[in-house]
């Protein structure tokens, strides 16, 4: 029940730093602002490009298609051949077909509005910072970043955007849950009482065995680790990032807050070629005494969940991604089916993200709470690696980065 993998079409349920100095005149600038502004027009479509033509990639394109509001007129991505699958599907020019490490600064040179960024996450900071520069709204995938300093980027990039008057979002499908927003408003009436604790968990199958088969034919190959780049570490920030980040996510929402410190313990068990690890265990001590425990596995068989229960004095919220929500209290009660949420969380946000743009507001309200949730994963990862209690003040005051090793690849 993987939610990131590289082909999308396969399943309903599949899924799959800093500032770069991008070059942009102030004229330049100034003409892309203008064009992204008459772009926004209440009625007129919005011309958007592609940075990531992978399964996910492709498929929120068609997704952005099929909402009427927005002509895809670029795509970029490192792979010849996935650039061109998407070219070919989208009917996009070979002249607007980038690729390479760079490829992305020639799409953003283009004239268009937003840029949909669906590239490894490892990227995501140095890609979204230099759409801001160019003047483009910016709609990004979860995570955000793979490290702190990547975090610290994309928080800076969306404050840069508001300051800007762009528009930038980030996908993530729970928060687009009525049932969602009703908990944390119950939870902060006080109708679940004192909150006591927190149990969250993702729970699935195998993940990757495929292109960790492909990498295997040369396990050195710097472009088979790229295609490969959910088993990497580095490239993905590793499951409980790359992820598991959708319990999470729930978990820092529904309680609003980020944890103070954290204790894990974890490991990989399956014979893969990459270095990610297959299962996390993580306990998070959040403000006012809360205890959230926090589990994870990418292996094994019969029993798949991505879930976050909020225990109360007077009540229980218990949230889940694909099956039925509940929030059972003394004296109110709620329940609903998040149907197809992969798809319908994912169709409201590009909805949003149109609606943002024409309308002119920047305000970009999720991007401090994916930054908080992305950085609670890297918390309980680093928690976890060193098997040892980690607090969030000593995680920002290191802020190690995650270096990867891009020799031998095509700029």
């Amino acid at each position: 029940m993987n939610i990131e993998s590289n082909s999308p079409e396969s399943s309903p349920l599949t899924r799959r730093k800093f500032l770069v100095n991008t070059g942009v005149s102030a004229l330049s600038l100034a003409v892309a602002q203008q064009t992204h502004v008459l772009g926004a027009e209440a009625g007129a479509k919005i011309d958007i490009g592609l940075i990531g033509c992978g399964g996910r990639g492709q498929w929120i394109a068609d997704l952005f298609r099929k909402h009427g509001g927005y002509n895809l007129v670029a795509v970029a991505d490192y792979f010849q051949d996935k650039a061109d699958s998407a070219g070919d599907k989208f009917e996009v020019p070979a002249s607007r077909r980038f690729t390479g490490l760079s490829g992305y600064k020639r799409l953003l040179e283009q004239k268009l509005d937003a840029v949909v960024i669906e590239s490894p996450p490892y990227f995501h900071p140095e890609q979204a910072a230099a759409a801001v520069e160019a003047g483009k709204h910016v709609y990004l995938a979860k995570p955000v970043a793979v490290d702190v300093p990547g975090c610290l980027s994309v928080e800076a990039s969306g404050q840069k955007a508001t300051a800007r008057k762009l528009c930038f979002l980030v996908d993530f499908q729970a928060r687009t849950l009525p049932i969602f927003h009703d908990a944390v408003q119950q939870i902060q009436k006080g109708e679940l009482g004192q909150i006591v604790s927190v149990e969250a968990a993702y729970q699935t199958g195998p993940v990757g065995a495929e292109v960790d088969k492909a990498r295997r034919a040369n396990p050195q190959s710097a472009e088979l680790r790229l295609r490969a780049w959910p088993t990497d570490r580095v490239l993905s920030g590793d499951v409980i990032t790359e992820q598991n980040i959708h319990a999470l996510d729930m978990t820092c929402g529904l309680l609003d807050a980020a944890p103070v410190r954290a204790y894990g313990a974890g490991g990989k068990t399956r014979d893969f070629v990459g270095d990610c690890w297959d299962h996390f265990s993580v306990i998070f001590d959040f403000p006012n005494k809360v205890l959230a425990t926090f589990n994870s596995v990418q292996v094994g068989f019969g029993f798949d969940d991505i879930v976050c229960r909020v225990y109360g004095t007077k009540g229980t919220a218990d949230l889940h991604y694909f099956s039925k929500s509940v929030i059972k209290c003394k004296e109110y009660s709620n329940a609903a089916e998040p149907g197809n949420l992969y798809t319908s969380g994912a169709e409201a946000n590009i909805a949003t993200f149109h609606d943002s743009i024409v309308k002119r507001d920047h305000a970009n309200p999720t991007v401090s709470p994916s930054v908080r949730s992305n950085l609670t994963t890297i918390l309980g990862r680093t928690a976890a690696y060193q098997n040892r209690v980690v607090t969030w003040e000593d995680m920002l005051k290191k802020a190690e980065p995650f270096v990867a090793d891009l020799a031998g690849l095509k700029t």
